[in-house]
């Protein structure tokens, strides 16, 4: 995919902080654009500039491509229920996603990684999708007998595990036990701002 191939912390570079919460991103120590005049640049943003940027603040922290989020939009406008929370959550509650967040993977792009090669499985069986969408009670487990050294660094994982899922790291399983509040998601978004983008 596209937004793998590319630097991954330009991004946070332009934001001036982390979008997945990483202690050794660049932008902890250089909190301002890349290039030769990246520090000094103080130039002011716009209306769509700053809608804009939300967008691919949120692309980029799913690691996702423009079709893949704009049809997930499309999704959350249809049926009952706010867009805007339907969405996040649906983003959220991806296998690569939730991979991510259980501390699993150390970053998003090793937990797309890990699903595409078959080393994921929920409630027992290999899921090589990382759009598949988990639902509330499943369970994500890894491989160890195909991925033994994969397991062996998730049971050293150290990450904050929200609220809305529950990690057995000897087990190496990992539970949705219930569908997440849009407030405690962790990353470094508004949402709102993606809905209006999209509305335009």
């Amino acid at each position: 995919m596209a937004t793998t191939s590319r630097a991954k912390h330009k991004l946070c570079r332009r934001v001036g902080q982390c979008i997945w919460n990483d202690p050794k991103c660049p932008s902890v120590k250089r909190p301002y654009p890349a290039g030769a005049h990246g520090k000094n640049r103080r130039s002011k943003m716009s209306t769509y500039g700053t809608l804009l940027l939300e967008k691919q603040k949120l692309r980029g922290h799913y690691a996702i491509s423009e079709k893949q989020l704009r049809i997930a939009y499309a999704k959350a406008k249809k049926g009952q229920g706010l867009a805007h929370e339907k969405l996040l959550r649906n983003l959220e509650q991806r296998l690569d996603s939730m991979l991510f967040r259980c501390g699993f993977a150390p970053s998003i792009f090793a937990a797309k990684q890990f699903v595409n090669h078959g080393h994921i499985l929920v409630d027992g069986k290999k899921v090589d999708r990382a759009s598949f969408v988990v639902k509330e009670g499943q369970v994500i487990s890894i491989n160890a007998e195909k991925s033994p050294s994969i397991a062996e660094a998730a049971k050293k994982s150290n990450t904050t595990v929200p609220g809305y899922m529950e990690v057995n790291l000897d087990e190496l399983k990992a539970t949705l036990v219930r569908a997440p509040e849009v407030e405690e998601i962790p990353i470094p978004v508004n949402i709102m701002n993606v809905i209006e983008y999209y509305a335009r």
